[in-house]
């Protein structure tokens, strides 16, 4: 291909923008099969006992722990053999997971298959958030985040609702088997058809800046080689760069929230009589409005910035989460998912976005895997935080407060270590130019 046929942007790359929206709603697919059956039955169909609050938080401290390492590789390798390669990988690690559900004994077998899980997620999705911002243009950032994650939480939601009424009408087992192999099978085929490698762009942009930088520079940080190391990307993402850091830190955070509907959120409306059904709808909301709030958000960033979307974000979400605990009924719990889900929409693509505009396209996908790394391990350090504040109280309620405190502090951090970091609203001044 000659440098002129690496335009960027949504409407000129739009049929493979397309199919990527396609991948990430699989991707969602994937993991939101997991999200209403798997707990809700977890001691009627898979022998957990009741009230162990910590063994069920273990499938997904496992999911997040190990995602979190797939994102840090998957940023990286991605940089190295292409963006489709890794993606196609990571469908390939998802083959088993269907059979292994199925199949399981015992609640170890359900752990073991999300661990997979964790590998397909970290690969998969890390690809199509990565994929698409190499396409795309530095003013589209936020859009480019807002339609990847809602056609990936849409799809999250989606599947929480279809494997519930599956597994009412096939078992719980057989409903999750034939959901899955649909899932995976057709990702797979698709990936192999029609995904594009975007590893090209991203090259091509980096020489584009070297000829003609843009007039509105991002405030890249300083002091950084052309090329860094992975050390040296890792440090700038967790520490050396205070913005960096305060974005890192509430990825971390706000992925409590997601470690608690996806654990104890199930559990607790069950505990509180809810059906089957009705536990998948309710969850479904809080998917429902953070993917669709997304396509609002992101734009709305793109216009006013990253800065304050993100902070008020955290504080909105965890408000949601405090709300659920603080009345009863579908109607309540509902509501309550939905200011939840609101204040992850403000939050979640915008962070990413963030993380896109002051890191260079030189090594935008390992710092991208990076936050996604320190984002991810919040599954883990999430749900163990959210299994043992239930465990010591032997009240679900209990994890809710938790989730809602660490976000408000969070939030707080970010506000205050946390500047704007969209170009045209903050760019680069001369002496930072003068020093890159």
């Amino acid at each position: 291909m000659t440098a002129s046929e690496f335009t960027r942007g949504i409407r000129e790359n739009r049929v493979q923008v397309a199919h990527q929206l396609i991948q990430v709603m699989l991707v969602g697919f994937a993991i939101g099969m997991t999200r209403t059956v798997v707990p809700a039955l977890a001691e009627s169909e898979f022998g957990l006992e009741r009230g162990s609050f910590l063994l069920l938080a273990s499938f997904v401290v496992a999911f997040g722990a190990v995602k979190a390492v797939m994102n840090f590789v998957a940023g990286r390798w991605s940089e190295r053999i292409g963006r489709q390669r890794v993606l196609f990988w990571g469908w390939v690690a998802a083959l088993p997971i269907p059979v292994m559900i199925w199949y399981a004994p015992d609640w170890n077998w359900i752990v073991a298959a999300t661990v997979l899980l964790g590998v397909n997620q970290g690969l998969c999705w890390s690809m199509t958030q990565t994929a698409k911002l190499d396409i795309t243009k530095a003013e589209e950032r936020g859009l480019t985040m807002g339609l990847n994650e809602f056609s990936g939480y849409v799809g999250v939601a989606i599947a929480g609702i279809l494997t519930a009424y599956a597994a009412e009408a096939l078992g719980a087992r057989m409903g999750l088997l034939v959901f899955g192999m649909v899932v995976v099978l057709l990702a797979l085929v698709l990936t192999v058809v029609w995904v594009k490698d975007t590893l090209p762009w991203a090259k091509a942009e980096t020489a584009a800046h070297k000829a003609a930088p843009p007039k509105s520079l991002p405030r890249y940080p300083q002091g950084v080689s052309e090329h860094p190391s992975t050390s040296e990307v890792f440090a700038l993402m967790s520490w050396r760069d205070r913005r960096l850091f305060a974005i890192s830190q509430a990825g971390l955070v706000e992925k409590f929230v997601d470690a608690l509907v996806w654990a104890l959120f199930p559990v607790f409306l069950v505990t509180q009589g809810a059906t089957l059904t009705e536990v998948g709808w309710i969850v479904g909301t809080y998917g429902f409005v953070w993917g669709g709030s997304q396509l609002f958000t992101g734009r709305l960033s793109d216009h006013v910035g990253r800065f304050w979307p993100n902070v008020l974000g955290m504080w909105i979400c965890g408000a949601g989460v405090a709300m659920v605990v603080m009345g009863t009924g579908a109607l309540w719990w509902s509501v309550s998912a939905g200011v939840a889900g609101f204040g992850m929409a403000l939050l979640y693509p915008n962070l990413s976005a963030a993380v896109a505009d002051i890191t260079p396209p030189a090594w935008r996908g390992s710092a991208i895997g990076i936050y996604r790394f320190w984002r991810d391990l919040g599954y883990a350090i999430g749900a163990l935080g959210l299994g043992l504040a239930a465990s010591l109280t032997g009240a679900a309620e209990a994890a809710f407060w938790f989730v809602a405190i660490s976000m408000f502090v969070s939030g707080g951090l970010l506000l205050w270590l946390g500047e704007e970091t969209h170009s045209r609203l903050n760019p680069a001044s001369p002496r930072e130019l003068a020093d890159a």
